[in-house]
Formats: structure tokens, C-alpha cells, sequence
């Protein structure tokens, strides 16, 4: 049965077209990963689906009783309730149909036969309909939701004028995934969730929830769990795979190498068609040559075919970075407390070249406390830390405030990294072959920083760090704002960083670099 179809959709801002007539259909107990770079119309297309936007042209066609829960990114909660108070409003519609139950009981007391017969048929109808939408497993349903998105008992009773952004984001989630819909959207779930609350989500969707799924995510090992199909919008059209995210992953590919040789054919017409334009455009066969000139251009506009940025790899050179001696750091049995508040205590950890170190622990466990710690921004309780005094320090931390928003993005480069040739200021080209390593295009390249997406922004700021030759990359968070091509790039540059040649210098020492990674991502990782 088809729950949802798409006829003919168009949907664009402005001169952008976002949607360019797209058609296909959504069917009971599907599983659908939407996957897309960022800005190319996901978010678009639920607002669609869902009714918050309508159409340029074309239809949404969804069918009846069909009841569509949509993950919006500020989920309006009800102010005046409890943390749990709002997650338990999901079963309006039970404690409804609880309170009309009760009201059978009362009446029955005085009922006459034949009334009571009436009764009798309308409690058994009440109680199949209670037990149909979770019954009186609703307290243990609640909690585990809770439980699972990484609420403790303690939070319980927290108002929710009271809640944070990321609080707030996951009673969203929990509310929504209660509620039961026949189908659900879900736009990036798992932002605001450490590990184990991804582990739990995935666990729902793939084996306790009966209904259909759209999700929008980074996640792949959640596509990979959840997903049983992939529509990817690209330039505004759907393209649809079967499988998971790993299958998409190499039927993509080999999509796209058909892509790329099918441009490579264009492009080499291309070239013969303008070896004859500029040979006879000035002689006695300069009428035939204006005319393959028009059908050349009318073809370039018609029909040539877009390689794709991210089909490559990476093939780039990135500095070595500065020799550290033997370590980067050697930490002693540190501790660290805020009040009763443990981070945590008698700890020894030990950083060498080319060590690669993943932190990982709940949302608020110190994580952060720990990085900062350990690179002397705070002094231990006790315990003894031991530096490299050769240590050059990269961090990649979760706001970019501090960039100046008129500086184009090939120039911020262009500042900020190291000369492959030696000089201490790269030059134009080598600040622009990095842009395009980490897929900025031409034209992306030339906008100013203010005018990026937070995105784009956070890929501009993790190219600049991973090429500036610093010899401690710390990574917080890196891909909570990239789409899924962009990550997969970030591991090709981290797999590229500060690799230890063993060849040159014995299998000992030398210029390895240390990373150190805040991350929930656990394909990164």
C-alpha cells in the first residue's frame, strides 16, 4: 500500500531550483535512507510531505487515516510540563480512551439490563482499542524512551521552559517516536544523541517500530542498520538504489565512473568541435564554423554531463609536521572534579607520534574537560602531565565565531596553511587545490566566509587545520555539520595526516602526528 506519492514536485527559492519535477512514492513498512549533500533539498522535501510547505508545482498525494510524524529541528513542547509530563503527552489519545473506559465502570453500576449489555459490548471494544495502542505498558514505554535518548531518572521532573537545546531536541524525538505514527520523518535524530543513545534509536527503528521510516542522516551505521532503500536527490532529481548505505555506496560508484567517462567522451568532442571553430572562424568556412559554434554551445547547455566532485580520492600532499621528540604528552595519574562532579580520577594516558586517540562517553561526561586538561588550558587536581615543548597545537572546536566573515575562502587558506614548497605563505593555487580536495568547487571558493553555511564553514576550518603542519590535531565533534561526502573526505585527509614514513626514518621516532578525537560518530571512529 502506498502511503505518500510524489507527482511531478517542484520547489525552488528564488532562481534555485531545489526539486525539478520529481516523482515516486512511499509504501507501508518501507525503511528509506534520504541522502544528499547539504543544501540540496532533504529538509525541503519532508517540509513537503509533512504540510509545512506547498509546492511550486506538482502534488503530494498522501493517503487517508495515514498519520505522518514529522522530526522537526525545534520541536514545539508544551512550557508549563515536566520533562516526562511532555513525553507522556504522546498518549493523549490512551488516556483518552482510559478516562471513557472508567466512565463504562461507573455506569454499569446502575445500568439497567439492557443498557448493560450496550456497556459490556463498549468495554470490550475500549480495552482492545487501549491494548491496540500500547495499553497499560505506557509508564514503562515513556521511561524506556527516555531512558534510551539519554535521560536519567533524576531529569524526570525538569520543566521544559527549563531544557536545553540538546534536551529539548531529544524530548522532541522521544515525544514523536511514542506517538506511533504510520510514518515517521526524521531529519538528522541522532545530532544530539552521544553513542549509546544511537545504538538505542537504531534498536527502535529496526526492530520495535512497525511503520514506515524517512530518514535524513549523517549516521551511516544507522542508514546501514535501518535502511532498506536510498533515494538520493542530486540537482534535483531522485535517484533511487536499493539496499543500505554500504550498497548505495557501490552502485553510486559505479554510476558515477560511467558518469565521468560519459564526460570525459563530451569533453574530447568538446575540444575537436573548437580545434575546427577557431581554425575556420576567420576564413572561407567561417558560415560552417559560426554554425558548429551555436550547436556546440546549444550541446554544453543541453547535455553535458557534471563529473562529480567527491568520485575521486584525495590525491594530495599535505606538510609534515614538526618533529615532537618522543611524546606529545605523558599524564600521571591526573584527576579532575567540579564539586562532587568526578570527570575523572587517577588516570595515566601516554600520547607518541602517529598515535591516533578516539574519547568517547555520554553527552556531559568530560570529554571536552579531558582534552583541555590533558594540553594544560586546566590545571589537574593531582596528578602530573609532561609536555613536549616542540608541541604545535590544532583545534577544531564547535563554533567558528572568531573567522572574518569578508575574507573569501581560498584566502583564508591561502593564511592559514604551510607552503609545500617551503615558504611560510602558500600560494593562490595550492589554497585552491586544497578547496577542491575537500569539494569546494570553483565557485564556492570565491565566497566570503559570512556568506558559507555552517557546513561549509566547518569543512573550510578542518582543511586549514589538517594542512597548516601542526604536529596535535584536536578534533571536537568534526562532522556534527557535514553531510556524508564531506566526512568520508575528512577521513581520507586524517588517514593522510601526520603518517609516520618508517622507511625514512628506521621504524622509530620520527614525524608522525597525534590526533585526538571528541566524536559520536562511530564510522569515523
Amino acid at each position: 500500500m502506498s502511503l505518500v506519492t510524489l507527482a511531478n514536485l517542484r520547489f525552488g527559492h528564488g532562481t534555485r531550483l531545489l526539486l525539478d519535477g520529481v516523482s515516486g512514492s512511499i509504501h507501508e513498512g518501507e525503511r528509506i535512507g534520504l541522502v544528499g549533500r547539504n543544501g540540496c533539498g532533504k529538509s525541503t522535501l519532508f517540509k513537503l510531505i509533512a504540510g509545512v510547505l506547498k509546492p511550486d508545482d506538482g502534488e503530494v498525494q498522501i493517503a487517508r487515516t495515514v498519520r505522518i510524524g514529522y522530526l522537526e529541528q525545534d520541536p514545539k513542547l508544551p512550557q508549563d510540563k515536566t520533562l516526562r509530563g511532555a513525553a507522556a503527552e504522546a498518549f493523549a489519545s490512551i488516556e483518552q480512551l482510559k478516562a471513557e473506559l472508567d466512565g463504562v465502570f461507573e455506569r454499569m453500576a446502575t445500568a439497567e439490563p439492557d443498557e448493560l449489555e450496550k456497556l459490556m459490548e463498549r468495554q470490550v471494544s475500549l480495552e482492545e482499542a487501549i491494548d491496540a495502542a500500547g495499553g497499560y505498558a505506557v509508564d514503562h514505554k515513556t521511561d524506556a524512551a527516555l531512558h534510551g535518548l539519554g535521560f536519567a531518572d533524576a531529569d524526570f521532573e525538569l520543566p521544559v521552559k527549563g531544557l536545553s537545546g540538546g534536551q529539548k531536541a531529544r524530548l522532541g524525538l522521544a515525544r514523536l517516536l511514542l506517538s506511533n505514527p504510520d510514518l515517521l520523518l526524521l531529519d538528522e535524530p541522532t545530532n544530539h544523541l552521544d553513542i549509546e543513545g544511537r545504538r538505542w534509536l537504531e534498536d527502535f527503528l529496526a526492530d520495535e517500530f512497525k511503520g514506515s521510516v524517512v530518514l535524513i542522516s549523517h549516521d551511516r551505521w544507522l542508514l546501514d542498520r535501518v535502511v532498506n532503500r536510498i533515494i538520493e536527490i542530486d540537482r534535483g532529481v531522485l535517484r533511487e538504489y536499493p539496499g543500505n548505505y554500504a550498497a548505495f555506496r557501490s552502485l553510486r560508484a559505479e554510476r558515477m565512473l560511467t558518469v565521468e567517462r560519459q564526460h570525459e567522451k563530451q569533453q574530447d568532442k568538446i575540444r575537436q568541435e573548437q580545434a575546427f571553430i577557431d581554425r575556420y572562424k576567420a576564413g572561407q568556412r567561417a558560415k560552417q564554423a559560426r554554425g558548429r559554434e551555436t550547436r556546440l554551445e546549444r550541446f554544453k547547455q543541453d547535455s553535458l554531463v557534471e563529473k562529480h566532485a567527491e568520485l575521486g580520492v584525495m590525491n594530495l600532499d599535505l606538510p609534515d609536521p614538526p618533529q615532537m621528540g618522543d611524546f606529545a604528552f605523558v599524564a600521571e595519574n591526573i584527576s579532575k572534579s567540579f564539586g562532587d562532579r568526578v570527570c575523572f580520577r587517577n588516570l595515566s594516558l601516554s600520547a607518541r607520534p602517529g598515535d591516533r586517540i578516539g574519547i568517547i562517553g555520554p553527552n556531559g561526561a568530560g570529554k571536552t574537560t579531558l582534552v583541555r586538561t590533558l594540553l594544560g588550558d586546566l590545571e589537574p587536581d593531582s596528578g602530573e602531565i609532561k609536555r613536549s615543548p616542540r608541541l604545535s597545537i590544532g583545534w577544531f572546536r564547535q563554533t567558528h565565531d572568531h573567522l572574518d566573515k569578508q575574507v573569501l575562502a581560498w584566502e583564508f587558506l591561502q593564511n592559514t596553511i604551510r607552503s609545500l614548497e617551503g615558504s611560510p605563505r602558500a600560494s593562490e593555487q595550492e589554497a585552491r587545490n586544497l578547496a577542491g580536495a575537500f569539494l569546494f568547487t570553483g565557485e564556492e571558493q570565491d565566497k566570503a566566509i559570512g556568506d558559507l553555511s555552517g557546513g561549509e564553514r566547518g569543512r573550510l576550518v578542518l582543511a586549514s587545520l589538517i594542512a597548516s603542519a601542526k604536529n596535535l590535531l584536536v578534533l571536537d565533534e568534526p562532522t556534527n555539520h557535514l553531510d556524508i561526502p564531506s566526512a568520508e573526505r575528512l577521513e581520507e585527509a586524517l588517514d593522510k595526516f601526520g603518517a609516520i614514513d618508517r622507511s625514512r626514518i628506521g621504524g622509530k621516532g620520527g614525524h608522525g602526528g597525534v590526533l585526538l578525537l571528541i566524536s559520536h560518530d562511530r564510522a569515523l571512529l
